[in-house]
């Protein structure tokens, strides 16, 4: 990988840093915030969902992991903020390792693998719901205490840039996966698993690799989440409603693409607010409009917005290296 393959990442990173400071109001703070938290978890399944071809319905567990883990290391345990994020995106990966290599030593794949990691997720959910260190049904309450090394900003505009920045080195991750063997290799898998394993791919390396990088990104998400919130409980970490999310941002961006959940995260979170605003406050109504923008873009653009975009004559940088059209790059 060159830095020229980068250029696209760091300029959108860059544009998204100055974001905040041009006349944003505190709602549109918050809201710029929740959807690059929403994007990291939305990139992290596109690691495993698009570029792997494992749908997963359980990414809820590696996010309430790091959310839980980065909460309850400063609480319990009086670690910093930092060192608890680092910490909470490592546990998040290695429950996403112990989950695969349970999975794919079963030769489990398709709606078997999705289920597994949809079980997992609930029976987390059921356990930190009733389990002490989490609080239990209260949750966990994170102390107010404005500094950096609190990864606590009194100007929210500074917390918006980390979670910016957090979302431009997935970018760049994944950008390397595309340029790199193991991106390669995972696409391979991803077409064809027999074919793959019969030129000399060790598949089940692939996917371990692919899951655990899925779960540390969508782990870090869950981490800004709670550092953001400073509030867990088990509805809110373990919760249906980020796997669902996840999925549908990078669905609607575009599957196996490097923008697409960015894309997908901002539109479907920003149509929301806008329907809510102006239809008022009718309970579920920007669900619907999640539920209505993903059949539009299974029946009309199944690669997607970014592929959408790229169908309209913008290519997209590196497409032509992978193989691969209709946003599945």
């Amino acid at each position: 990988m060159t830095p020229r393959d980068l250029a696209a990442p760091a300029a959108v990173t860059l544009a998204l840093c100055v974001t905040p400071f041009v006349g944003l109001d505190g709602a549109m703070l918050n809201l710029l915030i929740f959807m690059m938290i929403i994007a990291l978890a939305a990139q992290g399944w596109n690691i495993l969902g698009g570029f792997g071809g494992l749908a997963s319905f359980g990414h809820a567990a590696f996010f309430g992991t790091g959310a839980y883990a980065t909460a309850i290391l400063q609480t319990k345990a009086g670690l910093g903020a930092w060192p608890s994020l680092l910490l909470g995106v490592a546990l998040g990966a290695a429950v996403g390792a112990f989950i695969g290599f349970l999975s794919f030593r079963s030769g489990l794949r398709g709606s078997y693998f999705a289920l597994i990691t949809l079980a997992f997720a609930e029976v987390l959910r059921i356990a930190s719901n009733s389990a002490e260190i989490t609080g239990g049904a209260a949750g966990i309450l994170v102390r107010l205490d404005y500094g950096f090394w609190n990864m606590q900003f009194e100007d929210r505009r500074w917390f918006a840039v980390l979670a910016v920045i957090c979302v431009g080195l997935s970018l760049a991750l994944v950008r390397w996966m595309e340029r790199a063997r193991f991106g390669a290799r995972l696409i391979a898998v991803r077409e064809n698993e027999e074919a793959a394993r019969a030129l000399g791919v060790d598949v089940f390396r692939v996917k371990m690799g692919a899951i655990t990088l899925s779960a540390g990104v969508t782990a870090l998400a869950g981490c800004l989440y709670a550092q953001n919130f400073l509030f867990l409980d088990a509805q809110v970490a373990y919760g249906s409603w980020i796997s669902i999310e996840a999925l549908f941002a990078a669905i609607v961006g575009g599957l196996g693409t490097l923008f697409g959940p960015l894309i997908g995260a901002v539109v479907l979170l920003g149509v929301g607010e806008i329907t809510k605003a102006v239809v008022g406050g009718v309970p579920g109504v920007d669900l619907v409009v999640f539920g209505v923008l993903l059949i539009l873009t299974v029946a009309f653009a199944p690669g997607g917005l970014a592929g959408l975009a790229e169908r309209l004559g913008f290519k997209r940088p590196g497409a032509k290296r992978i193989g691969l059209k209709g946003g599945r790059a």
